[in-house]
């Protein structure tokens, strides 16, 4: 080789730089910079003309250029294939081993009749033979992933109904978890109406150190659709019992929002900040449009459903407060670690069928995930979930610059309605200002 050819400078695209296909951009009002997120990265920054110009002749520029180590470590240039990226994410995902999670219901029942509620409730609560299957089932699942983390997420119906179904189960499986040298976390999702101190305490024993809880406007706009089977408001019982409840650990106060309650997105947003001051709780308010559900079909004359201009509004606020980097599975169902269970034991890949034992794909007296096929009741109500995981079977998903973001959406709806896509997809600099606003106040705050 001659000498001179191994000193050679080669340029940025010679090197292997290119453009990311993930890059998203918005002119900066009042200013000659621009906004660009990379979705696969999960980074958003400013650049100035001079940057842009540099990015603009990436092929042409010496590859030790200083601006290309800045452009890569945001992830806006890259000298990897994304997509493929994130095929391999989506295959690790479906078999990661180190994290069991269960979802479990203590019960369907419920004490709310909420219009837009996707469930079918009644019922129950979880029997002993139940909850010694489903502590045998967490078992297996740990021995066959060796994993070293278990989580619990309770659900239901309104799993409160059941509070002595979760103390118990939480302190097998606790103890299950410190058997194996494992750590152990949990979370509900809870409406908050039967939430006193006595409850909380118990929950901070079972080590539940994270809550989901809805409130969809003040006073009577709430209490129009969270309402008490049979009827009857909640709205001042469920905010008196997050003023005065001592709760250890996060509070996520979830506004489903519709065309009724949009207008008070501020107002309530407010009202948790003052609720989270005085209280000393630890309350983070966040919006999620209600836009499309069995239920909410059925029932649309009780919930006016938002439009997709509307919807784009609420998810742009959404989004923008939890970017992340991009991932290749969508959710849970995603993973045959990842498990719901009824109150009758039936398995089911996604919260949103715990009710449906129609798509069941087995028990937890009988599935054992060391073999998951064979053990499965109908297998085939499991491989379809895995199955939707990224390489995402969607030719016009797969060119598609949210990809990293939404992973072809959730497989639930994938599989049974429709695919879902990201409500502001033809809408990408207003989810870039946003985002770029937000960071802006998150550093002003550092």
């Amino acid at each position: 080789m001659n000498p001179s050819e191994t000193n050679k400078t080669r340029t940025a695209g010679e090197a292997g730089w290119r453009v990311s296909r993930y890059n998203l951009m918005a002119p900066l009002p009042g200013t000659k910079n621009v906004a660009i997120a990379n979705i696969f990265k999960g980074n958003c920054a400013e650049y100035t003309p001079l940057e842009m110009y540099l990015l603009s002749v990436l092929d042409e520029l010496d590859e030790h250029h200083p601006i290309i180590e800045r452009f890569s470590k945001r992830g806006i240039i890259v000298n990897f294939d994304e997509r493929a990226a994130l095929d391999t994410m989506g295959r690790a995902a479906c078999a990661y081993s180190k994290h069991v999670g269960l979802t479990i219901c203590p019960t369907m029942g419920c004490n709310f009749d909420c219009p837009y509620c996707f469930e079918d409730h009644g019922r129950g609560k979880m029997s002993q033979e139940v909850q010694d299957d489903v502590v045998t089932l967490a078992e297996r699942m740990m021995e066959a992933s060796k994993a070293t983390n278990l989580s619990v997420t309770w659900f239901g119906g309104e799993p409160l109904l059941a509070i002595d179904v979760i103390e118990s189960l939480s302190e097998r499986l606790i103890a299950l978890a410190e058997d194996r040298g494992a750590t152990y976390s949990a979370g509900i999702i809870t409406n908050g109406y039967l939430l006193t101190q006595d409850v909380a305490d118990l929950l901070d024993r079972c080590k539940v150190g994270s809550y989901q809880i809805t409130i969809d406007g003040l006073g009577a706009t709430h209490d129009a659709t969270r309402r008490l089977a049979g009827g009857g408001p909640t709205f001042e019982r469920i905010t008196a019992n997050l003023r005065t409840v001592k709760i250890s650990g996060r509070v996520d106060i979830r506004h489903n929002v519709h065309e009724a309650n949009m207008s008070e997105i501020d107002e309530l947003q407010e009202f948790i900040r003052q609720l989270a001051e005085e209280s000393g709780n630890d309350l983070m308010y966040y919006p999620a449009p209600v836009t499309g559900s069995e239920a909410a079909d059925r029932r649309g004359d009780q919930v006016g459903l938002l439009c997709d201009t509307n919807a784009s509004e609420v998810s742009i606020r959404q989004e923008a407060g939890r970017f992340r980097t991009g991932r290749g599975n969508y959710c849970g169902a995603h993973s045959i670690r990842f498990v719901g269970i009824d109150d009758r034991g039936n398995l089911q890949k996604c919260w949103e069928a715990v009710d449906k034992s129609a798509i069941s794909f087995g028990t937890a007296h009988d599935w054992n995930p060391a073999d998951p096929l064979a053990t499965a009741s109908k297998p085939d109500n499991l491989t379809m979930y895995l199955n939707t995981a990224s390489p995402v079977p969607d030719g016009e998903c797969r060119e598609c610059v949210w990809l990293p973001m939404c992973v072809g959406g959730c497989p639930y709806k994938r599989l049974f309605d429709k695919r879902q896509c990201v409500a502001f997809k033809d809408n990408p600099e207003d989810y870039v200002l946003a985002l770029h606003a937000r960071i802006g106040e998150d550093k002003k705050k550092r």
